[in-house]
């Protein structure tokens, strides 16, 4: 069946004329391709570059005001509270044995080194003799001064032999006394045949050796009395009027332990070539982990706590750092970053203090504004809700240690 014999068919069923018929079918074909047409444009103009897209999901935050630390930072040395110099008294023995070594921790009137006191104990020995000697002739002299006593005057014996007995007498007694302080002293020397700790505390170094001989003063031990530390600061002149006793100094050593101690005292003067002065700090020796971390010589760094004040601060996560100069993404409400340069101050846990470049009531990406430029739109989103979309939220910058310190 032919188009033609269809159309006059389907004219007959409708009762209408098959012209009439010809002319709908051709207005319903045309109306459908205009519709595919304007279907078709909208979907080209769907993909053309037009609207802007976000850049990136962030969450926003604010600067909020906080009371911060001031801290002034220096560096030092530390050193031994008071070192001892524990030295041998006797002259001329042989070390017969080492009580001590370094590192020991020592108490008061602890045994340190002996002394071989053979010789010494034969002087001992001599010198007992000596006054028992001294003893018995002091006591005849005595007798023999009492019988002139009693005889004077009855011209038995004369006055020059009463004299002389009496002169006995003293001279007796003047040897047993001799003879008591030779002993004295031998048995002096008897007790330096043993070497005590002065103090209690650390042994930092031993110089003698089993067997050697030593002479009267020659240093065996050094002892850190009472494992006492010390901080040596060093301190501008300018900075140096703002510390005073009692202030509160946190010690960081190399390792990054870390220790609080008091300023004990100030030098009384600054060094002439670097105009330097020295801050004394004693180390709370308590605190655990400080004789491990702590070594006398060893240079640390310290910050002096002179107070607190007023600043403005930020996540660290909001600062991004670009060619030495730190900066805030900052969101308008048309949803748009500006990049502001910022300075930065002290660091308290994971928040930096602003001094300049942004306003309280300013909207700061909290973190991935690393991955961010002027101009980029972004979606905002709260931080606050749980299970917010971050799909597109860039991982939180880490601030450097030199943005940090400043």
């Amino acid at each position: 069946m032919n188009l033609q014999a269809t159309t006059s068919t389907l004219a007959q069923q409708l009762g209408v004329k098959p012209l009439t018929l010809g002319l709908i079918a051709a207005s319903v074909i045309t109306l459908a391709a205009l519709g595919l047409f304007a279907s078709g444009s909208h979907a080209a103009d769907a993909t053309k570059p037009g609207a802007a897209k976000p850049a990136l999901t962030v969450s926003l935050t604010q600067p909020k005001s906080s009371m911060l630390t001031i801290k002034l930072a220096a560096n030092g040395s530390v050193a031994a509270w008071q070192e001892a110099s524990v030295g041998a008294e006797a002259n001329g023995l042989r070390v017969a044995e080492l009580h001590a070594n370094i590192g020991d921790k020592v108490k008061r009137g602890q045994l340190l080194a002996s002394f071989a006191a053979e010789s010494v104990q034969a002087d001992v020995a001599l010198a007992r003799a000596a006054v028992a000697e001294a003893q018995a002739n002091a006591a005849e002299a005595a007798a023999n001064a009492d019988r002139a006593r009693a005889v004077q005057g009855s011209g038995a014996i004369s006055a020059q032999q009463v004299n002389q007995y009496l002169t006995q007498e003293q001279t007796g007694k003047a040897r047993v006394a001799s003879a008591q302080a030779q002993l004295d002293a031998q048995l002096l020397r008897l007790k330096n045949t043993q070497l005590l700790a002065p103090d209690s505390g650390i042994i930092s170094a031993r110089n003698a050796s089993v067997g050697s001989v030593v002479g009267a003063g020659t240093e065996m031990f050094k002892l850190i009395r009472q494992g006492r530390l010390e901080w040596r600061g060093e301190v501008t002149s300018n900075e140096i009027g703002r510390i005073s006793p009692g202030t509160v100094v946190l010690v960081t050593a190399p390792g990054g332990a870390q220790v609080k101690g008091k300023v004990r005292t100030l030098a009384p003067t600054v060094d002439a070539a670097t105009r330097n002065g020295l801050v004394y700090v004693d180390l709370q020796a308590a605190e655990k982990g400080v004789a491990n971390s702590f070594k006398p010589g060893m240079y640390a760094r310290g910050e002096f706590e002179l107070g607190s004040s007023g600043a403005l601060t930020v996540p660290q996560t909001a600062v991004v750092v670009r060619d030495g100069f730190s900066y805030v993404s900052r969101v308008g409400a048309d949803n748009r970053v500006s990049q502001l340069k910022v300075q930065t101050g002290r660091v308290v846990g994971d928040q930096v203090e602003i001094q300049s470049g942004v306003k309280a009531e300013d909207k700061l990406v909290a973190s991935g504004g690393g991955f961010l430029s002027e101009g980029d739109l972004v979606r905002v989103v709260d931080a606050a809700k749980p299970g917010a979309s971050t799909s597109n939220t860039a991982p939180a910058p880490v601030l450097p240690a030199s943005a940090a310190s400043k």
